[in-house]
């Protein structure tokens, strides 16, 4: 997943904010920030104009580091000296890679950050979308390897082994987005808050009534902005994967963004989408894709292994299962839940 091609579409879930908030009016704001991402942030009644610029120019920083699409971020460069040395990075863009090759090795590889030239070779978001032949797939799978990415902590520098690899961090930068925008809002006076990077929601604060918050899960079957159900939540993340976020089609088939770092191709194990609910946003982020690569018995497995971290898992058999610990209504009977 590429962070600057996600678009609009890419919305998942949509919080229920007419049944859930105040009857104030909501003070929020607007921008295509990440490359295109629709991100609101909405601060209620104590949204300051001077709060969003602040929020809006870190989130910008953010892409400037981390984009693939930058020629100047620090992925771009680190990717252009594959093989040949080391790359320097900032602070941000250190910690999100050290926590990328974490989270590739607990899942075994099923997330992988190096995923880079599958993503390229698909174009899949792009103008370019393709389906590649299997000889341009047996070429970049071998550049397909977390532990080949070397990072130093001292000097802040990393390294990929090989000339042609190269890093894709849109599985994740978005989440560590989320949670620098939180860390932000914790800093001035504002009591709640919502933060939706393009479908990556996350929370701060509660209601004034002290009811929960109600998110709707999307649809994925429907046009964007339909839900199946209502996940009620209190201080949290939710962060999406879905086969509907972005894709092509090519005769009968349907081509999407989440690709197996083991075969090359987008995955296909009967999920239409992953939903993980936790406290860190970065964390979210990469999980959902590592689950889904996973699929539902060892992806539910790595999510209950995790502490204060549930799953739903929605297939396309329109059967959804979900962890012991979720709060999630069902509200459209074309789905069932499965215990």
């Amino acid at each position: 997943m590429t962070i600057n091609k996600l678009k609009i579409s890419c919305i998942q879930l949509i919080v229920l904010l007419s049944l859930s908030v105040c009857s104030q009016p909501q003070s929020s704001r607007t921008e295509f920030v990440l490359g295109g991402t629709v991100c609101t942030i909405t601060l209620f009644e104590q949204g300051k104009d001077s709060v969003y610029r602040d929020i809006f120019s870190r989130l910008r920083e953010i892409e400037n580091l981390m984009s693939v699409n930058i020629p100047s971020s620090d992925v771009s460069r680190i990717n252009a000296t594959a093989g040949v040395k080391p790359v320097q990075v900032h602070d941000d863009v250190f910690i999100v890679i050290e926590r990328a090759v974490y989270y590739a090795q607990l899942s075994g590889g099923a997330f992988d950050p190096s995923v880079g030239p599958l993503v390229s070779l698909w174009g899949i978001g792009s103008n370019n979308a393709k389906v590649p032949s299997p000889a341009e797939i047996d070429k970049v799978l071998p550049l397909i390897n977390w532990q080949d990415i070397e990072l130093d902590p001292q000097t802040k520098s990393v390294y990929l082994k090989n000339k042609g690899m190269a890093l894709d961090l849109g599985a994740i930068a978005k989440g560590y987005a989320a949670d620098e925008t939180a860390a932000m809002i914790k800093k001035t006076t504002v009591e709640r808050a919502i933060i939706d990077l393009g479908g990556n929601i996350l929370i701060l604060g509660e209601k004034k009534d002290k009811s929960l918050w109600k998110v709707g899960v999307q649809d994925p079957y429907g046009s964007r902005g339909s839900y199946i159900g209502i996940l009620q939540i209190t201080e949290k993340t939710v962060v999406t994967s879905g086969v509907y976020e972005r894709f092509f089609e090519e005769g009968e088939t349907r081509y999407h963004h989440i690709f197996s770092p083991s075969n090359g191709f987008p995955v296909n194990n009967g999920f239409l989408s992953v939903i993980i609910i936790t406290n860190n946003s970065m964390n979210a982020d990469a999980l959902s894709t590592a689950v889904f690569v996973l699929g539902y018995e060892k992806g539910r497995k790595l999510v209950e292994l995790l502490p204060e971290t549930e799953a739903i898992f929605i297939f396309e058999d329109r059967s959804i299962r979900k962890t012991a610990g979720t709060d999630f209504t069902l509200t459209d009977n074309s789905f069932r839940l499965v215990d």
